[in-house]
């Protein structure tokens, strides 16, 4: 049971980011995924090299005033969002400040379709239907963590770099055509005894300024969180999360609706299932999230499937 836990903590560090339309900011999105890193955040994996997959569903809408890609959108804007992210985790063997240090590299694939109601950039007309499917921008990570006992915790880095598809004017985008930088920390407390687990992670997103817009999304911070029991050796069930807050305005010449500070919240239930197949441990996490209190952004729902799977590991 631990192991296979433990392994579950390899996706979480690979998926804490991936493009949607979620957030606000430039295009009512941010490169951070809300509700990755909730169940078995603070776990680091043991040393190997793991497999992990996302798929990921998003559907939301608004009539609040919106910018994408260069447009401003007024109203009645709805949008589905879908991503699969293959993701390779390293973690390295021996320690590094008393910890395991771990490496990842994500290379998101996405569709999007979104329509808006009215749209105004100076004397210029847009169709208000855009849909795409294309790779998105990478994004790559590092974590080190440590555990004490029935502690885990960890401190992690990602970092969204900007070569995915991009079009000015696009309103189904699926990059950013922005450099993003997020930090975070992360806690689990997991009793194998009992089955019980309780984790929260929480961080900031600093993101650059889009060249082609000359609009600079703000600081944004968010809170993750799960109560999780396990049921039976292979199954464990609980409710997940998250908190959203634009701490800083957007800015730049491209803002033109001003600061636009955002802010949301979601809760939902989420299941863990580990087996095995052969020999080879498999994680996997199904989570759904119903987002409220919402302020300049889309509200929606969420949900997505992740499997991981050690590709190596020392003495396998």
């Amino acid at each position: 049971m631990r192991k296979s836990l433990a392994i579950l903590g390899a996706g979480l560090i690979a998926h804490c980011a991936v493009p949607i339309t979620a957030n606000a900011a430039e295009g009512a999105a941010g490169f951070y995924l809300l509700g990755s890193k909730t169940s078995m955040a603070g776990v680091i994996p043991p040393p190997g090299t793991y497999l992990s997959d996302v798929n990921f569903y998003y559907s939301g809408s608004t009539d609040v005033q919106l910018q994408f890609a260069g447009l401003t959108i007024s109203g009645g804007v709805d949008a589905d969002v879908y991503y699969n992210i293959p993701t390779v985790t390293w973690v390295a063997p021996g320690k590094v400040l008393g910890g395991n240090i771990a490496l990842s590299a994500m290379a998101p694939i996405g569709w999007k379709d979104v329509e808006a109601g009215v749209a105004a950039n100076g004397a210029v007309s847009v169709n208000l239907a855009d849909e795409n499917a294309a790779f998105g921008d990478p994004v790559l990570g590092a974590a080190l963590g440590w555990h004490e006992g029935k502690w885990h915790y960890n401190v992690a880095t990602l970092l969204n770099v900007p070569i995915g598809f991009w079009e000015k004017g696009n309103l189904a985008n699926i990059g950013f055509n922005r450099w993003g930088f997020d930090i975070s920390g992360a806690v689990t407390y997991l009793d194998t005894s009992t089955g019980l687990e309780v984790s929260a992670a929480a961080g900031f997103t600093f993101n650059g300024e889009n060249p082609d817009t000359n609009y600079k999304t703000g600081t944004e911070f968010h809170l993750e969180g799960a109560i999780v029991q396990s049921v039976t050796k292979k199954v464990a069930i609980g409710v997940n999360g998250y908190f959203y807050d634009q701490v800083s305005g957007d800015s730049g010449d491209g803002a033109r609706l001003g600061p636009f500070k955002g802010r949301t919240a979601a809760l939902g239930p989420v299941l863990n299932w580990n087996f095995e197949i052969g020999k080879i441990p498999v994680s996997t996490t199904l989570r759904y999230f119903h987002e409220f209190d919402v302020k300049n952004r889309l509200e929606g729902d969420s949900g997505f499937f992740t499997l991981t799977m050690p590709l190596s590991m020392p003495g396998h």
